[in-house]
């Protein structure tokens, strides 16, 4: 009698698998897919609500008492000091927009000036978020590698700004541009350092991406998403073509010799 099993895929479950061991390996695929899917969402939300929090803890001693939700309600109201928070700034922002608001910040970087420490500080934070929140910036907006720490090894950077006259005219002959290397897994620490140009190598990845492998130490890569996909997909046609030999072995009539 000729054999009818149906043709064996490499990967594909036992068609006699012990049950118990099967019943654990299940029980294990549901959890960590389970894990998968609710650890993000989790982080996510006890992120978002810690700065909220923390916003509103910040912005309620100015808030006068008439004027908070929970004096008219029996709980308070999570994210109303956010939401003073962003109508001040942006009132802040429309009075500097014209000449009385321009008058009145200029007094009071005036006065800062003259403060010996905190002039310095006040100078090197308002040129930082100049920096950062400047809508034609282009700091930190570009990914390159080094090699750093060592000859061969190459590390992710986010590409700056070239050094001012001063530090230019200390560093050699070259053209040099400043670059921060940002640390796994938390990218808000790292080395600032100048690298010359010639061996600064500019990759086509966003800051997002950068700081995503970064914090996963390498884990998830860039376009991995796509290619996992492409991968599931050729799996579940293996799958389907594994399951029609299957259903048209079972409905020959067996052959006899």
């Amino acid at each position: 009698m000729t054999d009818t099993s149906p043709i064996k895929i490499p990967g594909d479950p036992p068609t006699t698998p012990d049950a118990p061991r099967g019943f654990m390996a299940r029980m294990r695929n549901y959890f960590l897919t389970g894990l998968i899917v609710a650890g993000p969402i989790a982080i996510t939300f006890y992120l978002t609500w810690w700065f909220v929090t923390w916003v509103d803890g910040l912005v309620r001693p100015f808030v006068p008492v008439a004027y908070r939700p929970e004096t008219y309600l029996p709980f308070g109201l999570p994210g109303s000091g956010l939401v003073v928070a962003v109508f001040a700034l942006m009132f802040l922002g429309f009075l500097t927009a014209n000449l009385i608001g321009r008058t009145l910040v200029d007094l009071g970087e005036s006065l800062l000036g003259h403060m010996p420490v905190v002039r310095a500080i006040y100078r090197g934070l308002k040129q930082v978020f100049e920096t950062l929140f400047s809508s034609n910036g282009s700091s930190f907006r570009r990914v390159g590698l080094v090699e750093f720490p060592s000859p061969g090894m190459w590390s992710i950077v986010l590409i700056s700004q070239p050094p001012n006259i001063e530090i230019a005219a200390g560093l050699p002959d070259e053209e040099f541009i400043s670059v921060f290397l940002p640390c796994a897994p938390n990218p808000t620490t790292g080395f600032f350092f100048y690298v010359p140009k010639s061996k600064l190598i500019e990759v086509d990845m966003s800051t997002e991406d950068a700081a995503t492998l970064i914090m996963s130490a390498g884990v998830v890569q860039p376009g991995s998403n796509d290619a996992q996909k492409k991968v599931n997909a050729l799996a579940e046609m293996a799958q389907a073509a594994n399951a029609a030999r299957v259903a048209t072995a079972s409905q020959m009539p067996a052959k006899v010799d």
